[in-house]
């Protein structure tokens, strides 16, 4: 153990950053964790909440390219680039054209493969623990976690996705659903919905009530959460870092961690990371269907992800498109607009125009669709972001990886490696 890392500041209070400060925390670190906003504040709130390694898969895929680069520009599109004049995004643009090959793609679902094996063990160690620091809110077996299609050949487009995992030594447990098997076991579907698979050994969590629950934990074992902290700076002073902020104290530690999401460009640029992270925004919003849906629910064609919040009266968070552009630009009612329209012919008993918490949220994207988690050019300053769409999924893993590298304990270097901010 690196015995020099006795303080760390955590710069972010999502998923990400809350579960690296616990697993710090683990192995004897006090922590610090600040944000600008608050605990969940970014997008860690109102996505999916999925922990279904089935489909966590690599964001570049050749299926992209094949829809056309033109259908990015229309509204409605489920992947949607406003026409603009901005250097930064055309230059992620390239980058991640230049990785939507079935070649690269290959590549990338090995790292993945690997990640996707320990991610549900990851989290039944925040919610098994055996005293202070348990996390109080369970992760809930998706039982049955559905995907939904209109046609055959639709469906086929997903199967294919899983033989190509299997190629590359993954394993995703599935079946086939006709019309009859998938309306019987979720009545919620609409007629249109014809075609189904069903995946086994996945896992969902309401987002928001777990990363609150991660924070009480980091807090009950000790560490601070500063809300309303905005990172200006973050620098190396010999074996000390400095953590500048608007208006606030300076935080002195023995080293950081950058896991501020789609904002951690900024800081972690000056420190040699190059790599180009794009907010990719997804949007959301919770309806009441006169028959909640028992598990998670997929439309992969429209993009629409629908996962049950909890108890019945809590409802159904519906949540789609990938948006690239600014994480600090308002929300795009059209978005919302778009996702109702996907989603509305997929289901029956649903009052679409009583949606309420209409949220966007940015996930920080890179160009090859693999995380930044490690050690920067500053030997005492850290990244722990990159992650797309599953940052939830991933998250405790991520913590798990990179507090045992900062402290010199064993961990799993290939992966990380692969995740190398500096590649």
């Amino acid at each position: 153990m690196d015995t020099s890392v006795e303080h760390v500041v955590v710069v972010g209070a999502g998923m990400v950053g809350l579960s690296t400060a616990w697993h710090l925390q683990e192995l004897g670190v006090r922590v610090t964790v600040v944000d600008r906003d608050g605990v969940a504040a970014g997008s860690s709130w109102g996505n999916a909440g999925w922990l279904a390694p089935a489909l966590t898969l690599p964001l570049p895929e050749p299926a992209i390219l094949r829809t056309g680069v033109l259908a990015t520009l229309k509204p409605d599109s489920p992947v949607y680039v406003p026409f603009r004049a901005d250097p930064r995004l055309v230059q992620f643009l390239v980058g991640f054209a230049r990785h939507c090959t079935t070649d690269h793609w290959n590549t990338a679902i090995e790292v993945f493969n690997r990640a996707n094996a320990g991610a549900l063990d990851a989290y039944a160690e925040l919610t098994e623990h055996d005293g202070p620091g348990r996390v109080d809110e369970p992760t809930r077996a998706a039982e049955p976690f559905l995907a939904g299609f209109v046609s055959e050949a639709d469906r086929t487009v997903l199967e294919e996705e899983f033989r190509h995992v299997a190629q590359t030594g993954g394993l995703t447990d599935y079946e086939l659903l006709d019309a009859h098997e998938l309306h019987a076991m979720e009545p919620a579907l609409g007629p249109e919905v014809t075609h189904g698979i069903r995946l086994n050994g996945q896992r969902y969590i309401n987002p928001g009530r777990f990363v609150h629950a991660l924070a009480d934990a980091v807090r009950a074992r000790g560490g601070e959460i500063v809300e309303g902290f905005s990172v200006r700076t973050v620098s190396q002073r010999g074996r000390r870092t400095l953590v500048a902020a608007q208006g606030r104290e300076s935080i002195v530690a023995d080293a950081v961690v950058l896991a501020n999401g789609s904002w951690i460009s900024q800081l972690a640029r000056p420190h040699g990371v190059r790599r180009v992270v794009q907010a990719g925004r997804g949007y959301s919003f919770t309806v009441h269907p006169d028959q909640v849906p028992t598990g998670p629910v997929y439309f992969p064609t429209q993009r629409v992800a629908c996962t049950p919040l909890g108890k019945p009266e809590e409802g159904l968070r519906v949540a789609g498109m990938m948006e690239f552009r600014s994480p600090d630009e308002p929300l795009d009612e059209r978005r919302i607009t778009a996702i109702v329209d996907a989603a509305k012919p997929m289901f029956t008993g649903v009052d679409w125009s009583q949606r309420h918490d209409e949220w966007v949220g940015s996930r920080p994207c890179t160009t090859d669709g693999l995380p930044l988690v490690g050690a920067t050019r500053s030997d005492r300053v850290f990244v722990a972001g990159g992650h797309g769409m599953w940052g939830v999924a991933l998250g405790p893993l991520t913590g798990k990886l990179l507090a045992a590298r900062m402290v010199g304990s064993p961990t799993d270097d290939q992966l990380l490696d692969a995740f190398d901010p500096l590649r």
